[in-house]
C-alpha cells in the first residue's frame, strides 16, 4: 500500500459536525462518535492522505471548529496536524458550498458525506458526476429511486462509493455473520437501537424534518440483517408503526411529525427453500433515558432453523463508576481515545476507524489500477450496490408510516423497487 499515492479528500458536514468534528454547534459533544476528523487527521499522518477539505453551511463556524479541534486533538495526540480547507470561507453562509468544493477538486480524489439524510443523494450524486470517490453515511438515500440511481452512477463514472455502515467491521458482528451460515434457514430476526433524549436537542435542525430515528439508527441493524441473509433470503413486505409524544413536548419541542420510537415488521422469503419464510423486528428511539449509562443501546437476536445468536453490544464487559456521573459502559472496539505508550493517536483498530480507512485504502487501489470498484460488491463490503436492500427496507417503512398499509418489495429486472 505504501507505493500507492496519497489520496485528496473533502468532509461534508452541512450542519452540525458531531460525527466528522466532535462539535455540534452548541459545543463538545459528549458522545464517542467524533470518528470522521480524527481518523482523516491521522490517516494524513500515516501517509495514506493528502490534502484535506471540510466543507459546511455557515463559515463563522470554523474557528470555533478549528479551536475545538486544535485543543482536543491537536493538542492531545502527537504529531497530529488538525489543518484543512474550508468552505465556505468566514462570513459567508452557502447551503450549497459543497459544490465549490467539489469543483475545486480532481477525478480520483474522494468525499465523505456525514449530513442530513436529505442531502446525501445531490452530494453524492454531484461528487460521482464529476469523477470523485464517495463513502456516505448511512443510510445511504431516503429513497428506494435514488439509491439505484447511485449505483448506476458510480458504475458509469467507475468511482468507488462505500456506504458508513461500520458495524460490518464489528469484530462481533462480523464473527455473528459468519456463525450465521451455519445456523440453516433464517426464521427470526429482533433488533432494539436507542439514544438519548439529548439527541433531540442535538439533532433539532433536521430530527422530524428531513428525516426519522428509523432512517438513523434502525439503518444500523438492517444492514446487518440484509448482510447475514445476503443470497439466502429476500424481504417482501414492511408494515410500521411509531410511538410519539416526548420528541414533540418540552423541552425539545420538535415538529408535530416526529416520531419518538418507529418499529418495523419485515417479511423475508428464503431464496433456496419455499416453503421456509422468515420475520424481522428492528426498532429504533431517541427519546431513551438520559442516565443510562450508555450513548447507544444496541442488542440483537437471530434465530435460524439450526440455532440462535444474541448480542448486547451495549454492554461489553467493561464499565467505570464515577463519583460524580455514575456508572458508565464504554466502546473502545468502536474508538479508542486514549493516546498510545508514545503519545499518538491509538485507536486504528477501531471498527469505526477500520469502516473510514478501507474505503481509502480501495480508493487508492482503484486510481493506482489494481482493483476496480466493482471487485468490492464481492468482498462483502458495504459497497451502494450491496446496501440496496437496506435502503428499500427504510424506505418502505416510511411509506408504511406516511400511507398506514404494508408495503412490498420486489426485483425488476435489475433493480428493485416498492409496491
Amino acid at each position: 500500500m505504501s507505493n500507492l499515492s496519497k489520496l485528496n479528500v473533502l468532509m461534508c458536514k452541512l450542519i452540525n459536525g458531531e460525527y466528522t468534528t466532535g462539535w455540534t454547534g452548541s459545543g463538545a459533544s459528549t458522545s464517542d462518535k467524533k470518528v470522521v476528523g480524527l481518523t482523516m487527521f491521522d490517516l494524513r499522518r500515516l501517509g495514506k492522505i493528502g490534502k484535506l477539505g471540510m466543507v459546511g453551511v455557515n463559515g463563522s463556524k470554523f474557528p470555533a471548529i478549528r479551536q475545538h479541534l486544535q485543543e482536543n486533538i491537536e493538542s492531545v495526540y502527537k504529531d497530529m496536524d488538525t489543518s484543512f480547507e474550508e468552505y465556505p470561507k468566514e462570513g459567508n453562509i452557502d447551503p450549497e458550498a459543497y459544490k465549490d468544493a467539489i469543483n475545486k477538486m480532481s477525478p480520483g480524489d474522494a468525499i465523505i458525506v456525514f449530513t442530513p439524510d436529505s442531502t446525501h443523494y445531490p452530494i453524492s450524486l454531484y461528487a460521482m458526476e464529476r469523477g470523485i470517490h464517495v463513502l456516505v453515511t448511512k443510510p445511504a438515500t431516503k429513497l428506494l429511486s435514488h439509491h439505484n440511481e447511485l449505483i448506476a452512477a458510480a458504475r458509469k463514472h467507475n468511482v468507488v462509493c462505500f456506504v458508513e455502515h461500520h458495524k460490518r467491521f464489528d469484530p462481533v458482528y462480523s464473527d455473528a455473520k459468519a456463525r450465521a451460515q451455519t445456523l440453516g434457514e433464517f426464521n427470526f430476526f429482533n433488533a432494539w437501537m436507542s439514544q438519548p433524549k439529548s439527541q433531540l436537542e442535538t439533532f433539532r435542525a433536521w430530527a422530524g424534518k428531513d428525516s426519522d430515528i428509523s432512517y438513523y439508527l434502525s439503518s444500523h441493524h438492517i444492514d446487518i440483517c440484509c448482510w447475514i441473509l445476503q443470497d439466502k433470503a429476500v424481504p417482501t413486505r414492511v408494515v410500521a408503526s411509531a410511538a410519539t409524544g416526548i420528541a414533540t413536548g418540552e423541552p425539545y419541542n420538535c415538529v408535530p411529525q416526529t416520531e419518538d420510537t418507529i418499529t418495523l415488521l419485515v417479511d423475508w422469503q428464503s431464496i433456496k427453500s419455499p416453503g421456509h419464510k422468515g420475520t424481522a423486528v428492528y426498532t429504533a428511539s431517541w427519546t431513551a433515558p438520559l442516565k443510562a449509562g450508555i450513548h447507544s443501546a444496541q442488542h440483537w437476536y437471530y434465530m435460524g432453523s439450526k440455532g440462535d445468536i444474541n448480542v448486547d453490544q451495549a454492554h461489553r464487559g467493561y464499565d467505570i463508576t464515577v463519583d460524580e456521573t455514575g456508572k458508565t459502559w464504554y466502546n473502545p472496539f468502536y474508538m479508542k481515545y486514549s493516546p498510545s505508550e508514545t503519545g499518538h493517536f491509538d485507536g486504528q483498530r477501531g471498527y469505526g476507524y477500520i469502516s473510514i480507512e478501507k474505503f481509502i485504502d480501495a480508493a487508492r487501489e482503484v486510481n493506482a489500477g489494481v482493483a476496480k470498484p466493482s471487485d468490492y460488491d464481492g468482498h462483502g463490503y458495504p459497497t451502494i450496490a450491496n446496501t440496496v436492500l437496506t435502503t428499500a427496507i427504510l424506505n418502505a417503512g416510511r411509506i408504511s408510516l406516511d400511507e398506514k398499509r404494508a408495503v412490498g418489495i420486489k426485483k425488476s429486472g435489475d433493480e428493485w423497487i416498492l409496491q
